[in-house]
């Protein structure tokens, strides 16, 4: 397989696998919608540096021993898990207490504060909490490597694109939100996004603590 060849290849699988609906489309979608436009680049940088981070231990074969040690992978799949629920369940709790739109991280940030740094810790704890994605690497990543190439220096090539397409498409969602914000003003809708962002969100949480 040519490099050329394999780039391409490997951008239609990942770009099919960043349009599908899931988690990083809700906190994107979510937090754009909200105002905080800075924020809401902070996670898609977050996500992308976990993407990153996933590429870069997959080309060095350190992903392969994760998804090797039952112990490791079970152990990463429950601090994920119980990260999305607990931020799922904070996020309902404040709708039905009526406090502000709340941030879902465990800073002392005020709520609505829209800083870059906020959003980035967000969304590199949520990639990088998620084991799954080092599986589908593990799993993925390989096969679009063309024999007599470097493994790690096509490996990052790989993940490159994988950031590009993820940056393309972020960047419509966040565009996209900014046709919800005059809505989103009024208090009534923003306690039904979040309420439908923090289902979302619990229910990720709770898929990834029963599956294998």
């Amino acid at each position: 397989m040519a490099i050329s060849s394999a780039l391409w290849s490997f951008a239609l699988v990942v770009g099919l696998l960043t349009l599908t609906p899931g988690l990083d489309t809700a906190l994107i979608l979510r937090t754009s919608a909200l105002g905080r436009r800075k924020r809401a680049w902070g996670v898609v940088l977050g996500i992308q540096t976990g993407t990153l981070v996933w590429g870069a231990f997959t080309s060095l074969g350190v992903t392969a021993l994760l998804t090797a040690s039952h112990l490791a992978y079970t152990t990463l799949r429950w601090i994920g898990a119980a990260y999305l629920i607990w931020m799922g369940l904070r996020m309902l709790r404040d709708t039905f207490r009526g406090l502000p739109a709340a941030d879902t991280d465990d800073s002392v940030l005020a709520a609505g504060e829209d800083l870059v740094s906020a959003g980035w810790r967000q969304g590199t704890l949520t990639n990088l909490l998620n084991p799954k994605m080092g599986a589908f690497y593990v799993a993925v990543l390989p096969q679009f490597i063309p024999a007599g190439t470097s493994h790690f220096t096509m490996g990052l090539l790989l993940t490159t694109v994988h950031i590009l397409v993820g940056l393309l498409w972020s960047a419509v969602l966040i565009g996209f939100a900014r046709v919800l914000h005059g809505w989103l003003r009024k208090p009534q809708a923003r306690r039904l996004l979040d309420r439908i962002t923090g289902t979302v969100i619990g229910i990720f949480g709770i898929r990834l603590a029963v599956s294998n």
